[in-house]
């Protein structure tokens, strides 16, 4: 069996002479605890990374490393007990050949179409079919980045999805028509939201078998644990559990029949993946979020014989596969998914003998044909004789990568195998043995061929980021005087200074919005502007005033899931009057807004109002007042928001009030190829505990959230409500 195993550090590289002894590094207790096993001809005390990288020679060691790493996966099996039994279960095996799996956000207008209503599978598809191969396998990610918001727990989550359950099971049909599987996912993090009242593993497994899903994706589990597996499997309903980050406890492998990988070590001898070579059928989907380059990910997995996770949309930021890397994995995944079975050879070998230098072969063996992956590791071509292979009369030798038969010299026994691998580039080599029967090779070859065509080299490698545009928002009739209830917010100039407060994305080109004047989305926004005067609402839209609404038009959401949630028999509950209305999507607020004359306000106008002309950080100056905004609310089942006008010590410089720490407002919508977003204000009350994954809080007047945008019964929340602007003639 084989099997994979942790990186060694950054800075743990070999002495200068690659024949360093190396049974003594397989004694390093980090080794069972890295994803990665230490490379032939290095020591782990080594502080120099490059340091004499140009000397290693791998020939010179692996024989040795291979043999000592045999026992150490000897004893390591040993000692937790392992039994293979759920990787020879047939309901389980389809795991062996999830080779291309992407996680992907419910929001992604590919694959759902927010304006039809309904979830285009085919379209989403197709769209990556087309640029990378496919999929074998998706993570439907219908939680984080919004959870958090208000109340609701992962598994409201799913069931807010529009259609609820009954449609995510639809779109679940939909992929496994297209030979598809499908994962959902669980959080241990997040218990500071509403209680479900049942463990988590009986929670998702009843989602699990209510929409027909094949696994579960345990997120930032560093493996599942047993009880979501066994929670399945009791309800008739066996499913492949996968951590998102790689295992760290080796029994794990047992009933964690496939994992993510991470961040393999980018160094001149690839690394081996340590679960791989623990269980050669474990089937890693290798993930890299927020890679731009991602030759080296698809190295480290060819090398291997593991998969990927091709995840693009990455919490709403579209980081696609540039069209150099999209072609690497189609022709790897072709390969993978035309000899499924050689990937997962039990017989595998990592640093097979090479002829070249910074050419690394792994071979995969079976009873009657061989593979053999090859990844250059320098910047130019390498071009000629690359393996020395023993040799059988009859043996038939072709090349994969580029769709070709090869004719081998046959010297002392031994087949010279020649390709040419371009410049970080690959190869793949097969020896079918006399007799074994391969249908529809030479059609790959063909359709291999006509890949190779186009050399790697000849395509893009370039990032960019999606253009976002600013959904338009109509000017009202102007009126002069301010309407009542309206606050006049003269005309000036004013400091649009603000920034986007999510978790994750750092400084990246795409992350936040991008506003009109900006050539790209970013994080941090700053424009000195003219602002024209107009009215706004003192006080948030109440309940009150959003049932004279209904009254007045029969207002009814064709999505009507969630709306108006927290309303008893079509009114306010008694009391609640005069509380911010919620549970109202952005079309709900534009529905209304359009009826009293109105329109919701830009996130400028909403900053200009909350903050004046001098950069304050509160509406009423620069220091927190506990007396200015309701008190944090950190229980498990939200109660009412607060009265508006409860807190007058919150009035902004013009005297608009329940700016800051009541419920979120709506303002501006954004929207690219991929992902629509809404920019929220003000903050609330709701910090549940627990997690900093959570929905963070944006009280500041320089800080805005971004909420992803799907279906109305999905945006809606418990804790967003909006005010509404006026034109000023």
């Amino acid at each position: 069996m084989t099997t994979s195993t942790p990186p060694i550090p950054s800075d743990a590289s070999p002495p200068d002479d690659a024949a360093h002894a190396v049974k003594t590094e397989y004694k390093f207790s980090h080794v069972t605890t890295q994803r990665y096993l230490p490379t032939p001809g290095k020591s782990p005390g080594w502080p120099f990374a490059d340091i004499g990288q140009w000397k290693i020679d791998a020939n010179a060691s692996a024989d040795d490393w291979v043999t000592e790493l045999k026992d150490w996966r000897r004893e390591h099996l040993t000692r937790i007990g392992y039994d293979d039994a759920n990787y020879r279960r047939p309901e389980l095996q389809w795991a062996q050949r999830n080779f291309v799996h992407a996680q992907v956000m419910v929001e992604d207008r590919y694959l759902y179409d927010p304006v039809a209503g309904r979830y285009t599978v085919d379209r989403y598809l197709d769209d990556l079919e087309s640029r990378y191969g496919g999929l074998d396998s998706v993570l439907l990610w219908c939680v984080y980045p919004n959870i958090g918001v208000d109340d609701r727990n992962q598994f409201d989550f799913a069931r807010s999805l529009p259609g609820g359950l009954e449609a995510l099971r639809g779109a679940v049909d939909d992929f496994h028509r297209r030979g598809v599987r499908v994962f959902l996912t669980t959080m241990p993090w997040d218990n500071g939201t509403r209680d479900e009242g049942e463990p988590d593993w009986q929670a998702i497994a009843k989602i699990v078998v209510a929409v027909g899903a094949d696994g579960i994706n345990g997120d930032t589990y560093n493996g599942v644990p047993r009880a979501f597996f066994d929670a399945c499997d009791a309800l008739g309903h066996p499913v492949v559990v996968q951590p998102e980050s790689t295992i760290s406890a080796e029994e794990h492998l047992i009933w964690n029949v496939q994992s993510w990988g991470k961040k393999a070590p980018n160094e001149v001898v690839p690394p081996v993946a340590k679960f791989k070579w623990l269980e050669p059928r474990h089937m890693i989907n290798y993930e890299n979020r927020w890679g731009r380059d991602r030759n080296h990910d698809l190295q480290y997995i060819f090398f291997n014989g593991v998969g990927y996770n091709a995840w693009e949309n990455v919490w709403g930021l579209w980081n696609q596969l540039t069209p150099r890397d999209a072609a690497s994995l189609r022709r790897i995944a072709a390969i993978y998914r035309r000899f499924p079975s050689l990937p997962v050879s039990l017989d595998w070998r990592p640093y097979e003998r090479t002829l070249q230098a910074g050419i690394f072969a792994s071979r995969f063996p079976a009873d009657d044909r061989t593979l053999w992956t090859l990844v250059n590791r320098h910047e130019y071509p390498i071009e000629g004789e690359q393996l020395a292979v023993p040799h059988v009369d009859g043996t038939r030798y072709v090349d994969l990568w580029n769709g070709t038969t090869l004719r081998p010299r046959i010297i002392d026994g031994q087949a010279i195998l020649e390709a040419t691998l371009e410049g970080r580039g690959f190869g793949a080599l097969l020896a079918l043995r006399d007799g074994a029967h391969e249908a529809g090779l030479e059609d790959f070859l063909a359709l291999m061929a006509k890949e190779a065509a186009t050399p790697l080299a000849s395509l893009s490698s370039t990032w960019t980021a999606l253009p976002q545009a600013l959904q338009p928002i109509a000017p009202t009739a102007p009126q002069a005087a301010a309407p009542a209830g309206m606050v006049t917010i003269p005309a000036g100039e004013f400091l649009f200074a603000v920034q986007g407060i999510e978790i994750e994305g750092q400084v990246w080109e795409g992350v936040d919005v991008q506003f009109p004047w900006e050539p790209t989305a970013r994080r941090h926004h700053r424009r000195r502007m003219q602002v024209a005067s107009f009215h706004i609402d003192r006080h948030l839209v109440t309940n009150a005033q959003f049932k004279d609404f209904i009254d007045a038009t029969g207002y009814a959401p064709q999505d009507a899931q969630h709306f108006l949630r927290d309303w008893r028999d079509g009114a306010p509950q008694a009391g609640w009057e005069n509380r911010p209305v919620t549970w109202v999507s952005i079309e709900d607020a534009r529905a209304y807004a359009a009826w009293a004359g109105k329109r919701l306000p830009h996130g400028w106008e909403w900053q200009y109002a909350a903050q004046g002309t001098d950069g304050r950080l509160y509406p009423w100056g620069d220091a927190w007042r506990d007396d200015a905004a309701p008190p944090v609310f950190r229980g498990r089942v939200l109660p009412p928001p607060a009265e508006v006008g409860a807190y007058p010590a919150g009035a902004s410089p013009f005297g608009v009030m329940d700016l800051v720490g009541h419920v979120w407002q709506w303002t501006d919508e954004f929207h690219d190829e991929h992902t629509r977003g809404a920019i929220v204000r003000g903050g609330s009350d709701y910090e549940p505990r627990t997690s900093h994954w959570y929905f963070p809080q944006a009280k500041r007047l320089d800080q805005h959230g971004k909420l992803l945008l799907m279906a109305p019964g999905k945006d809606r929340s418990g804790r967003i409500g909006f005010r509404c602007v006026v034109d000023v003639a």
